[in-house]
């Protein structure tokens, strides 16, 4: 046994050196019925013998240097394990080499592997985003777009490598093999897969800089010009030969798409589940500690805290231990404090802020109620005693379990929108001029309620954070208010920028505009000055406080209404 041991790994240093070099005869485990290439063969990763990759799986079963210890819970596909084993080529990076093996050893992994600039563009990939575990699946989704690229271009053209399709000589065979990749219709005009030909381009640009920075560094002046006019030829014609195509199929194929969205009893009904469950399982895990029941609660409180939030799960999902533990305090400055209103101190007290890593590197915020912070306190104080394991890092942990190989990207800033705020509040500390306003917006979205503020501001919610009932400062009315324009110019502002002064429209005013204007509304058109002075002069009496620019925007409010409920 040990003799076999012995021969297995001298076997495999031998193969190591062949693969490497590319030239010599390799040894396998057993010589197969058929000749292979190659790439069809790879190492046990326990008795290191050579074996065909459709019988590794059937050998690795019954190795007799299989260890008896139990495998630890993970990436268990047979072939990226041994992949791994095969040690990597001279100037690449182990943990480079482990992301690359944990692809699905095809056709695909075999050619950009074996291919220089592919696998350089996979390092400086990998030099960037290789710290979030998150992104390796993206890492190894360009590699493999690249290598698809080859092979194809290897069937179809005259190009073997990809810096062959750096060469500005070779940019209109480039633009052949990305349309069949793509599956580009010719009668049509359209992609079958829009999406790629778009990340191809991007890649190539990537490729052709970084060839360029090589070529420099090597005083290889032809081959770094090469790379500069390549760059130049495709802002010149790539688009028109690829990009606006793929782009025209990517909006085509959004039309008429239907848009599903929750009732709003369905989203309470949610709610009112997720609540009934986090109380049973909190009474649950503070009675007898248990590892399903703190690995229950955590999912209710992940849901929880994503749908009051209405973050992507990606997002909070990656939230750290850490950053719940040193979370930031909710109370406002003084100074701050004057600024806001009572109700606005208020949920500053009853929400806590923590801040995460967001899409590109952003700082989003996440608001958690008195009833999430008490199952979060519930859950970091019985870690240990539920056997998360102490190196994971992440406050939704599993209990008993290695974290997996890949999680959802992280995207968007805070609720995927800009929200502008008046200027008075415009120098206030970012966190809590996001915890006073936009607490408002969540328990409305939490509470079912969010259709009640069409066309309120954030300052015209006042929501108690400790009552179910919803309240506006602005009266209910089936017209728009508008700004009253005649007496905001007429004040000469000394100070910045002031709020508008509106006017509630009274009923005889209403009467008198859709007396003479009626027609504007059902038609959807916003008058002009001429068709509003004649309003003014036929309802002199009823529109005297009104000035022109007061009926026009009336009407154009009464418009957007009726969009808004098509």
């Amino acid at each position: 046994m040990h003799m076999e041991y012995l021969r297995n790994r001298g076997n495999f240093a031998h193969n190591v050196d062949v693969l490497n070099a590319g030239v010599g005869n390799l040894v396998p485990r057993k010589q197969p019925r058929k000749d292979c290439q190659a790439q069809n063969f790879l190492h046990c990763i326990h008795c290191h013998g050579f074996f065909t990759k459709n019988v590794l799986w059937r050998h690795m079963m019954t190795c007799k240097f299989k260890p008896s210890v139990p495998q630890k819970p993970g990436k268990t596909r047979v072939q990226a394990l041994c992949a791994f084993a095969v040690p990597p080529p001279p100037g690449v990076k182990v943990e480079f080499w482990k992301l690359l093996n944990n692809m699905v050893q095809d056709e695909v992994y075999s050619v950009l592997k074996s291919n220089f600039c592919i696998m350089e563009y996979g390092e400086h990939l990998y030099n960037r985003l290789g710290y979030d575990v998150g992104k390796h699946e993206y890492i190894r989704q360009k590699l493999r777009e690249l290598g698809r690229l080859l092979i194809c271009s290897r069937k179809n053209t005259s190009l073997k490598t990809i810096k062959d399709h750096i060469k500005p000589a070779n940019f209109m065979q480039v633009v052949e093999s990305v349309k069949l990749l793509a599956g580009y219709d010719s009668k049509t005009h359209a992609y079958r897969c829009p999406s790629l030909a778009l990340k191809i381009g991007h890649n190539l640009t990537k490729i052709s800089m970084l060839l360029e920075s090589h070529a420099n560094l090597q005083n290889d002046y032809s081959a770094a010009k090469d790379a500069r006019t390549f760059r130049r030829v495709y802002e010149t014609r790539w688009n028109e030969l690829i990009s606006a195509a793929s782009l025209r199929t990517l909006q085509e194929s959004k039309w008429n798409t239907p848009l599903l969205l929750p009732f709003t009893k369905d989203v309470q009904t949610l709610h009112s589940y997720l609540d009934v469950q986090q109380q049973d399982l909190h009474s649950k895990l503070s009675t007898e500690v248990s590892p399903q029941t703190w690995a229950k609660l955590a999912k209710v409180i992940l849901a929880q805290v994503i749908l009051f939030n209405r973050r992507r799960a990606g997002e909070v999902s990656k939230m750290t231990l850490s950053a719940y533990v040193c979370q930031n305090p909710s109370d406002p400055h003084e100074d701050v404090n004057e600024a806001l209103s009572d109700l606005e101190k208020k949920l500053c007290q009853h929400f806590s802020r923590i801040e995460i890593r967001g899409k590109r590197g952003r700082k989003v915020p996440v608001l958690l109620t008195p009833v999430m912070k008490q199952g979060l306190d519930l859950l970091v104080g019985t870690r240990q005693e539920c056997e998360v394991p102490r190196e994971n890092v992440y406050l939704f942990a599993r209990p008993s379990a290695l974290l997996p190989n890949t999680e959802l990207d992280q995207l968007a800033d805070f609720l995927g929108h800009d929200v502008r705020v008046h200027r008075q509040f415009y120098r206030l500390p970012e966190g809590t001029l996001k915890l006073a306003k936009i607490s408002k917006v969540l328990m409305a979205l939490d509470q079912g309620r969010l259709a009640e503020f069409k066309g309120k501001t954030l300052d015209d919610i006042n929501i108690d954070p400790e009552e179910s009932q919803v309240t506006t400062t602005r009266r209910e009315e089936n017209d728009t208010a508008v700004p009253d324009v005649s007496e905001s110019k007429s004040q000469k502002r000394d100070k910045g920028r002031q709020p508008f002064k509106r006017k509630m429209w009274e009923k005889e005013e209403i009467l008198a505009v859709k007396k003479h204007m009626m027609s504007f509304i059902t038609s959807c058109r916003v008058p002009g000055k001429s068709d509003c002075d004649k309003c003014l002069e036929l309802e002199k009496v009823a529109l005297k406080k009104r000035n022109w620019l007061a009926i026009k925007f009336y009407i154009k409010n009464r418009i957007t209404a009726l969009k808004n409920k098509v």
